[in-house]
């Protein structure tokens, strides 16, 4: 808990407004295994993390909604009659969002106030934009006692998403962040939105990130072709999503289909595959097996899927003869952000220095690391 953060933000709140918020804390996720499954409805393996948003919320003494964004010194003011996305916006569109999905429920909200800041690292792939959809949905169903339940709260984020940022993703990082357990990671089936908790017993090892700090404009186009090879795939044999494909089915239609399209498909199958083993693993305490499932799975989104890149290779290659190291993998949609690596303690110190001394040298920038603990989802704070 970074309590310096929380006790800023509810001191601005109160300085500004002359109320005693409410306080939310909303977690940022990470992703131990199943990339590029989730809009295959398949199977992924989130945690909600120790960092996040922090925001403060309470009803406002003025006919006006005032919503401040710590980090980036903005603040916005909503007419609460006349919520649409702005033209050229950012954090703005995720909360306007919310707000005019919780209307289209046929909820009916007063004026607020809401003050907003995060220690989730920028760039780092770690759902901030969930995080912040979360807080205020979740601020406000408190606040106004709107009746909305965990799950309704979740799509009302991921339909913001949608209709104000435009960016059509799936329900995992809304889903990690609100229903996050401590100590816990969740195999969520993204077919039907069932879940499983494990809890995972890390013992002498931690979860690191390691931030390549790029971000290759390949990125998003890339993101829909492979979607649409998916698809195509999916519509060949005449089924709903990859979900329904076993591979003997692939392989009997893959001389309809390229190299490349018929290795993107096989991807995806063997992925649900090594999400599940990692279930079966983390039950066990296996991490030794849950590290090879890592590497298996980064292997197949660097040669088959084909969505690495050389600075997420370079930091998954340096960890390959370091025994203080079971696993890593790059984490996300690819071309850039964080990798994932589970770490032994007593290693993380050398490793660190080397890792930073090492890719600076390769590509005259910096990478940034980060120790993550696994942490409760969204929930109110004691505002002390």
């Amino acid at each position: 808990m970074n309590l310096v953060l929380k006790d800023t933000i509810s001191n601005l709140f109160t300085e500004r407004f002359g109320l005693k918020p409410l306080l939310v804390f909303s977690p940022g996720r990470i992703n131990l295994i199943g990339e590029h499954t989730d809009y295959n409805n398949g199977f992924v393996f989130p945690s909600a993390i120790d960092k996040g948003i922090y925001a403060a919320i309470e009803v406002s003494e003025t006919a006006e909604t005032q919503l401040l964004a710590f980090d980036l010194n903005e603040e916005f003011t909503l007419d609460l009659n006349k919520v649409k996305p702005l033209a050229i916006g950012s954090w703005q569109n995720y909360l306007l969002g919310v707000v005019s999905e919780i209307q289209k429920r046929g909820r009916t909200l007063k004026n607020f106030n809401f003050v907003f800041g995060g220690d989730i690292p920028n760039g780092a792939g770690l759902s901030s934009s969930a995080a912040l959809e979360n807080a205020l949905v979740f601020g406000l169903n408190t606040l106004f006692k709107l009746g909305f339940s965990k799950e309704e709260m979740i799509a009302i984020s991921q339909k913001a998403e949608h209709h104000f940022v435009g960016v059509q993703c799936g329900i995992m990082d809304q889903y990690a962040s609100m229903f996050g357990q401590t100590e816990t990671a969740i195999l969520l089936d993204c077919l039907d939105l069932s879940s499983t908790p494990f809890k995972i017993n890390f013992k002498d090892y931690e979860l690191l990130l390691i931030n390549s700090n790029v971000k290759h404009s390949l990125s998003e186009s890339a993101y829909n072709e492979r979607r649409k090879v998916c698809e195509e795939i999916s519509d060949l044999l005449g089924v709903e999503s990859l979900r329904a494909v076993e591979e003997s089915d692939l392989l009997a239609c893959k001389n309809q289909l390229s190299e490349d399209s018929y290795q993107k498909g096989l991807y995806i199958l063997q992925e649900n595959k090594r999400v599940l083993h990692a279930g079966k693993a983390i039950e066990s305490e296996d991490l030794k097996t849950l590290g090879k499932l890592l590497y298996e799975s980064h292997a197949g989104l660097r040669t088959q899927y084909q969505v690495s890149c050389k600075e997420l290779d370079f930091l998954v290659d340096a960890t390959l003869d370091n025994e203080g190291i079971l696993g890593a993998r790059m984490m996300g949609g690819g071309f850039g952000g964080c990798t994932i690596n589970i770490i032994h303690k007593s290693a993380i110190a050398s490793f660190s220095k080397k890792i930073q001394a090492a890719f600076y040298q390769e590509f005259k920038t910096a990478c940034s690391i980060y120790k993550v603990s696994i942490s409760q989802g969204t929930h109110l704070l004691k505002n002390e």
